[in-house]
């Protein structure tokens, strides 16, 4: 991954964050994308930086479509022409049954758990093609075991733009492997990140992941690999696939 341009939306925390960090490791230049958590951004990419690592953090909304053409024009001008994307970032957005689902609330996570992933693979293609002067690249959608399982009561939404992805994957893929692009996806189960501490934290967390057969979350670190090894010349023959991380559930 040396000198690969990659961008990481959501990447200031919890898999994002280890997506980084392990990216940078194996010498790519990274930008990250942050809404909310400034300082965690500011703090990683400063580590990142003395450590010798070409890295930035932009805000954006990737649900927007000015703030997602505007964070690819500034990896443009400071890091150069992205190879590798990871669209990461997320919303549980909230437990609703369905009789209580309000419209608002549906567009609000499609916005970011759809058409941020739409939007961040429109633009990473406009520099990745052949077609557009680029060599080719990688794309790796961070999906969930939610979008095979359905979600659960209360998250079937959350299920459902995850499902989405997952057919968006498999699509896209085909259709960008003329291109010399592959496109995958990870499929995590439960893992101990901040993601979850607004529903219920770590013991519940700790409670759910009794019913895979590891009997314990993942790391962001252990999801981490899977993503570096999606974007890396190792998977070179790999396109179209929905790998689970899950410890088995």
């Amino acid at each position: 991954m040396k000198d690969e341009v990659a961008v990481v939306s959501g990447g200031s925390g919890g898999i994002g964050r280890a997506v980084a960090s392990r990216l940078a490791a194996e010498g790519a230049k990274v930008c990250i994308s942050y809404l909310h958590n400034e300082d965690k951004a500011q703090e990683l990419v400063g580590r990142l930086r003395s450590d010798g690592t070409r890295a930035i953090a932009v805000r954006a909304d990737i649900g927007r479509e000015a703030d997602v053409a505007a964070m690819f024009r500034t990896v443009d001008r400071e890091l150069g022409r992205v190879t590798a994307l990871v669209n990461n970032a997320g919303v549980l957005g909230g437990e609703w049954r369905i009789d209580e689902i309000m419209p608002e609330k549906l567009a609000e996570l499609w916005a970011t758990n759809i058409t941020g992933y739409f939007l961040c693979c429109r633009e990473a293609v406009q520099r990745m093609s052949i077609k557009a002067g680029g060599k080719g690249g990688a794309i790796v959608n961070v999906s969930s075991m939610a979008g095979m399982r359905g979600g659960g009561e209360g998250r079937v939404a959350y299920g459902a733009s995850k499902g989405a992805i997952n057919a968006f994957t498999l699509g896209l893929g085909r259709e960008l492997a003329p291109q010399n692009i592959r496109v995958n996806a990870v499929l995590p189960g439960y893992v101990d990140t901040e993601f979850h501490d607004a529903y219920g934290g770590k013991e519940k967390l700790q409670r759910a992941a009794q019913s895979a057969p590891m009997k314990r979350p993942g790391r962001p670190e252990e999801v981490a690999e899977a993503v570096l090894w999606l974007l890396s010349p190792k998977s070179s023959f790999v396109t179209c696939a929905l790998l689970t991380v899950s410890g088995g559930a």
